[in-house]
């Protein structure tokens, strides 16, 4: 997930900030897709207050910025490591017997029934 590139903001980022500058023209706009070198990513309480010096304009979305989606990408690397994980047997330590057993954190214990 992109971040607000704004100094001391840690909300994710939901609008591209591309400044035309032969326009004198600062453009608020949707979440580019890719980052771009020369365009700013910001949340969205920083693109809808963002101001501009005196004589430029700015040119906002109208309405609500959409939440990012996941990048495919990204949704694919969830879905292999989750398909990884399952595919791991858990391990009992060597030298535990059969019926106890510790796994990181967690001890199996046998019933007392």
């Amino acid at each position: 997930m992109r971040r607000c590139t704004r100094t001391g903001c840690a909300r994710p980022a939901v609008a591209t900030l591309t400044y035309a500058y032969s326009d004198l023209t600062a453009v608020v706009g949707p979440l580019a897709t890719v980052a771009e070198p020369h365009s700013y990513d910001l949340c969205e309480e920083h693109a809808l207050r963002l101001t501009v010096p005196r004589g430029w304009e700015v040119l906002r979305h109208a309405g609500e910025f959409p939440a990012p989606i996941p990048h495919a990408d990204d949704l694919e690397a969830l879905a292999d490591a989750v398909r990884e994980a399952a595919r791991v047997e858990p391990a009992v330590p060597a030298g535990v017997d059969g019926e106890t057993g510790r796994r990181g954190h967690l001890r199996v214990v046998p019933s007392t029934e």
